[in-house]
């Protein structure tokens, strides 16, 4: 039996109804999604780490999340896993003219141009919205980016990076004067709308924000487990010392972190 072969007979094992695993048998398409979520991210994780064994696994347990949606798309009636393989590599051929059919293209950029040209062409063949399918469960950041640079497709978008940073300028302004007003949905308003400008920012400036943050994440983590090293080689935790010297020791973690 071949590997996926395989695999599918595992997954029809464990929603088998009367011989299956009680939690597999109680799963639905909501229950599921939320792992396939967090096995991309680990997926990702693995690469971030250049950890070469933990991504196998990571993509072997992404792969089962895929294996798991189609057993249960076809115990519906609905598609097989078969369907989901064969949809993919149409649509893989449809969008790859120069590599399945007549055409050539000359570079990455002209493939990336070609590629999102053919996703336009579907959309408009299945008349969805131009942003419709950009996916909801994204995380917040991607999915800033990836509306801005669909909108930007038909030329709304600044003109310059210096129109976009005018429009972070503007929205900071108006984020403090709600501030000063206690409205407290129109400052959640206006720092969603902050942020927001920010992502395209980083997109004018070929900077994944998503990614930026992620780094930002770790540096700060990095930096206070510094912190705490430092305070325990002295005795001392965090709660025992004054917000002055907790300064002074990022900064002295900061030092250390460009130093090394």
């Amino acid at each position: 039996m071949n590997p996926v072969d395989r695999l599918l007979a595992v997954m029809a094992q464990l929603r088998d109804p009367d011989n299956g695993c009680p939690w597999d048998l109680e799963q639905d398409f909501s229950t599921i999604a939320p792992h396939t979520v967090e096995e991309a991210y680990e997926v990702a994780d693995a690469i971030e780490r250049n950890d070469l064994v933990a991504l196998r696994d990571e993509l072997g347990d992404l792969l089962f999340q895929v294996v798991f949606h189609a057993r249960l798309a076809e115990e519906q009636g609905a598609f097989r896993f078969n369907d989901v393989v064969n949809g993919l590599c149409d649509k893989m051929e449809r969008r790859h003219p120069h590599v399945f059919a007549d055409g050539s293209i000359e570079d990455a950029d002209a493939q990336t141009v070609a590629w999102e040209a053919q996703k336009a062409s579907e959309r408009h063949a299945s008349k969805t919205g131009l942003l419709d399918s950009v996916p909801r469960a994204l995380p917040a950041l991607r999915r800033a980016a990836k509306l801005g640079k669909r909108a930007a497709s038909v030329g709304f978008d600044w003109p310059a990076i210096d129109g976009v940073r005018r429009k972070v300028d503007e929205e900071l302004g108006e984020l403090d004067r709600e501030i000063a007003s206690g409205d407290r949905t129109r400052m959640e308003a206006e720092l969603g709308d902050l942020m927001f400008a920010l992502v395209n920012f980083g997109r004018h400036a070929g900077i994944d924000a998503e990614t930026a943050l992620q780094g930002a994440n770790n540096r700060f983590r990095r930096r206070f487990r510094h912190m705490e090293r430092a305070l325990a080689a002295a005795g001392q935790i965090p709660e025992q010392v004054t917000p002055a010297e907790l300064e002074r020791l990022w900064e002295a973690a900061k030092a250390a972190e460009s130093a090394g």
